[in-house]
């Protein structure tokens, strides 16, 4: 299967995908990756998302869409989980069927008995707990320091790097949510993987991103198939 995936948003979170899931693929076995990617524009991403303007944020993706099926790809996911505020407009004009990053979370959650979850990611990532799609797990965030976290958030997604001080500000972000109950701390936020690669916080963390590549890289391989997978 093509997969076509829609990069750029941010260059940091493009990399780390194109690493991940070409890894993924080859331990599935797949000799030659049908891949292409397209590159978005942040800051248009940064201005909608925090307007709350999805619909102009799916008509800014549909040309990057369009460009994938002219390119042969079979599906596409974005690579970013803030870019999923506006999921369901752009599926609604999509000429390919989108492989959500936010859909396999809360199953992925039940398998491995996790029950309560703290989030870090984009604003309103950790405001609606991951777009409220989450029905069988509990999930927490620092209500009172969403607007720091989230801009910090922010400023590494676009610089593309992640300072002493932001890495701590995260790592004890983690820290506090996991006394307050949470089984494993998620990365909702494909950048976040500047911050705590190579770390050991001392509590569980688990990568969204791995979750969505592990799908990407099974459809890739033919292990599954769109019809089965979650929307």
């Amino acid at each position: 299967m093509h997969i076509g995936l829609i990069g750029g948003i941010g260059v940091a979170a493009t990399v780390v995908y194109y690493q991940r899931l070409t890894a993924a693929a080859a331990a599935r076995g797949v000799a030659k990756l049908e891949l292409t990617i397209v590159h978005g524009e942040i800051q248009e991403l940064i201005r909608n998302n925090l307007a709350d303007r999805r619909s102009q944020q799916a008509q800014a993706f549909l040309p990057l869409v369009t460009r994938l099926k002219d390119a042969g790809c079979d599906c596409v996911a974005l690579s970013s989980l803030g870019a999923h505020f506006c999921l369901d407009e752009l599926a609604a004009l999509s000429p390919l069927p989108i492989v959500s990053a936010v859909a396999p979370l809360d199953a992925y959650f039940v398998e491995q008995d996790i029950k309560r979850i703290g989030l870090l990611g984009t604003r309103v990532v950790m405001r609606t707990r991951l777009y409220g799609q989450l029905a069988r797990t509990d999930a927490i965030a620092l209500d009172d320091e969403i607007e720091l976290l989230g801009q910090t958030y922010q400023d590494i997604a676009v610089a593309g790097t992640c300072s002493a001080s932001q890495r701590e500000l995260f790592l004890d972000a983690g820290r506090r949510m996991t006394a307050a109950g949470a089984d494993a701390i998620v990365l909702a936020g494909t950048d976040l993987n500047l911050a705590f690669d190579g770390q050991s916080p001392g509590y569980p963390v688990i990568d969204a991103l791995d979750i969505h590549v592990a799908l990407l890289a099974d459809l890739a391989s033919g292990r599954r198939s769109l019809s089965d997978v979650p929307s």
